[in-house]
């Protein structure tokens, strides 16, 4: 039996939502003192390992967003590329960081599973809350070794959605922010997060098993318990998909 597959035209809660995007980001994630706290810490753990005595001279950011992630960055650096597929977004994060690094920051307006780049490219990426995100995690993570130079540094911070302790956080902040916005957020996060926590740990720890791991409140590895994972590997080039 042959079934016959029709396009259907994409929702227009999803619509109405991407296209609002830039605008109610910050405010549906930063605008309570709890929740603001909550989402400044997940940045703090990513960058807890490395502080001004280290040098990273390239450095790739993938959905850097409305640029929360750069404020939190202790290393020095050389050239910093804040990209990301919406470019409505890039103009806040441009807004929101002028002045900061001079001459050191480029906004680039490219998806994060196809890199306009060629091999050994950077010293360091850093993907904060996107990987969740992306459909075939396997292959970003290829597209995203292969960018980067022999001992370069993949940096991941992830939620520990649909651990326990989410999904409580997760009704105590931002769904209460996002239903008075008019985002329909139980939706949204169906669309956005679409790989678990849990099987995204499982791939990191596949292909990079001697990586560094952190996990935020507790300093133990438990989806149920925490609220973010962060995850550091030093990349040997025949270390993906060889």
């Amino acid at each position: 039996m042959q079934v016959e597959y029709r396009m259907q035209s994409e929702d227009k809660e999803w619509i109405e939502y991407r296209e609002r995007f830039s605008e109610v980001y910050d405010d549906a994630n930063y605008s309570s003192p709890l929740q603001s706290s909550v989402m400044r810490a997940s940045h703090k753990l990513v960058e807890k390992a490395y502080d001004e005595c280290t040098n990273f001279s390239r450095i790739l950011e993938i959905g850097a967003g409305t640029g929360e992630h750069l404020p939190y960055v202790r290393h020095r650096f050389d050239e910093y590329i804040l990209s990301d597929p919406d470019q409505k977004t890039l103009e806040v994060a441009r807004n929101k960081l002028a002045g900061m690094h001079a001459g050191k920051l480029r906004f680039v307006a490219q998806t994060g599973s196809k890199l306009d780049y060629p091999e050994h490219t950077f010293d360091r990426l850093v993907a904060t809350h996107v990987l969740e995100h992306i459909y075939h995690p396997h292959l970003v993570l290829k597209e995203w070794l292969r960018v980067l130079k022999p001992a370069g540094v993949l940096s991941i911070l992830i939620p520990t959605d649909p651990g326990l302790a989410w999904r409580l956080g997760r009704h105590l902040g931002p769904r209460r922010n996002a239903l008075a916005q008019g985002i329909p957020y139980d939706y949204i996060m169906a669309r956005e997060h679409v790989n678990p926590c849990n099987n995204l740990v499982a791939l990191l720890r596949h292909y990079f098993p001697d990586a560094k791991e952190a996990w935020w409140p507790f300093p133990v590895p438990s989806i149920d318990l925490n609220l973010f994972f962060a995850f550091h590997a030093v990349v040997k080039k025949r270390g993906v998909g060889q």
